[in-house]
């Protein structure tokens, strides 16, 4: 008799989603790394910004919840939208989404490399060899982070509990700290609140402000990856509850972090300092070694960060796999772990190769800057597809169930739409606003290539998975269902 082949094993609640949804996230190195570039972009109205962008956020999520319930599957918007918009775009909505994951684990490792040889610096090792260790070099932080990227890769494979329950201490430790010292910023900060930070309208360039929003709406992204184990959950809703509950604390953080930094920091000074804002913060009022606690917060967040970035992204591609769009080998289940284990291995080898293509750019901050405003486009794309196929689905209850249907098709329908027409705005202006190729930041015609690059070897992909694959996807739209595949059943040891 012919033994099932390994499956995937249903072991995970709430408190599970919570940590992966928010070490995805990782406010600590949104706030950490990212309250600099949102000051050059918008000024002191970061706090509107983020707030005006978690309206959609919440609608989107709203999505995410709704279609769960009916359609548990760790494919998630790849499925969804498949169904119900058509499946290349389904599979282009799965594609960006991984690569984007990809690239975002390529820059966070370079982060985690930069504040290891942070703390280097800080214990009197500017040197070894004669080679200067420069937390500012995109090459030498990147060697270093690609370390810490294996040694995460193994967490991930031997078990998704135990890398949970890991993610879970780290983010107790570091919202102990962001805390502290934020309310610490809070208290004495020498530059008074104004509640003009509150106002979006105070933002008159319109390309700022949409910028501002790409920028917000990635400080947010992240929430969505506790529905990637959703299969992997004792309750369907378990996915949607981690998510929400991830989604409004990390809205609390933002807003306490933003408003912490400019009670502390000038404008000038948070635009300057960029990703170093965060250890700025803790170098201004403490004394060491308590200055250096939120630098080691935001390493341990980079470091929860890849993790939970490793996890969704090895799922993703199984449920890909699994329906032909993508190889066989995503598919593979460790009969000892019960996680996908090769797949894995082949995503942070994959990421540690794109990272290596980010030497392009030699100045840290400028390759996360370039990093951030591209997946920011990305994001901004999929997000949108996924709540216009819920607004689709569910057409039918703005006739049967018009207050059912406020939540189901009204509100994802117009966060759909607002996340889409900020990327059109902004790619139109990217595409107008320089006059020829550079590897910068600043430099429009590059910040489009990468996401056109994105899409275009999506519909590549997409075109082999119809074409060579022959995937049975693209004749019906739908995604291998959750209970086709054999789960293990129910504890990870």
């Amino acid at each position: 008799m012919r033994s099932e082949p390994p499956g995937l094993r249903r072991s995970l609640g709430v408190v599970d989603g919570i940590a992966i949804a928010a070490s995805s996230t990782a406010a600590t190195t949104s706030i950490g790394i990212g309250m600099g570039s949102l000051a050059a972009t918008v000024g002191l109205q970061a706090p509107a910004i983020l707030l005006v962008a978690f309206v959609p956020i919440l609608g989107i999520a709203t999505a995410y919840a709704r279609l769960n319930r009916v359609e548990r599957n760790m494919g998630s918007g790849y499925v969804w939208v498949g169904r119900s918009l058509g499946p290349w775009l389904g599979f282009l909505t799965g594609w960006v989404t991984l690569v984007g994951t990809l690239i975002f684990m390529a820059y966070t490792s370079a982060v985690t490399g930069s504040v290891f040889l942070q703390f280097a610096n800080k214990a009197h090792l500017d040197s070894v060899g004669g080679l200067r260790l420069d937390p500012n070099s995109t090459a030498l932080s990147t060697v270093v982070g690609l370390v810490v990227l294996a040694a995460v890769t193994v967490t991930a494979v031997t078990g998704v509990r135990k890398a949970t329950r890991l993610q879970a201490w780290l983010l107790v430790f570091e919202y102990a700290v962001l805390l502290g010292f934020c309310g610490w910023a809070l208290v004495t900060g020498s530059h008074g609140f104004e509640w003009s930070w509150l106002n979006p309208f105070a933002v008159h360039d319109g390309t700022g402000f949409a910028q501002g929003l790409v920028l917000a709406v990635f400080f947010f992204w992240g929430w969505d990856a506790a529905f990637s184990v959703t299969e992997e959950t004792n309750d369907v809703r378990d996915a949607g509850r981690g998510g929400f509950i991830a989604l409004f604390t990390m809205l609390a953080l933002f807003l306490y972090g933003s408003v912490a930094f400019q009670r502390e920091m000038s404008l000038s000074e948070l635009m300057e300092q960029g990703p170093q804002a965060l250890t700025y913060l803790g170098a201004k009022l403490a004394d060491e070694p308590w200055a250096s606690l939120p630098l080691l917060a935001l390493l341990f967040s980079a470091v929860a960060s890849l993790q939970s970035s490793v996890i969704p992204t090895a799922r993703g591609l199984l449920a890909m796999g699994r329906d032909r769009t993508m190889g066989q080998v995503w598919t593979k289940v460790s009969p000892r772990y019960g996680s996908p284990a090769i797949g894995t291995v082949l995503v942070t080898s994959i990421s540690a190769a794109v990272a290596l293509l980010a030497l392009a750019i030699p100045k840290l901050n400028e390759m996360i800057l370039a990093a951030v405003n591209s997946i920011g486009l990305v994001v901004a794309l999929y997000y949108g597809l996924t709540a216009l196929a819920c607004a689709v689905r569910f057409r039918a209850m703005l006739r049967t169930a018009p207050r059912e249907a406020l939540r189901a098709v009204v509100a994802p329908g117009l966060s759909g739409v607002a996340l889409l027409g900020i990327g059109v705005y902004l790619g139109r202006d990217y595409a107008t606003m320089s006059d020829h190729f550079e590897l910068s930041p600043d430099n429009g015609w590059f910040m489009l290539s990468v996401p056109a690059a994105i899409l275009l070897s999506g519909l590549v992909m997409a075109a082999v998975a119809k074409y060579r694959r022959r995937s049975p996807y693209f004749a019906t739209g739908r995604g291998t269902d959750a209970d086709a595949v054999p789960l293990a059943a129910t504890e990870v040891p």
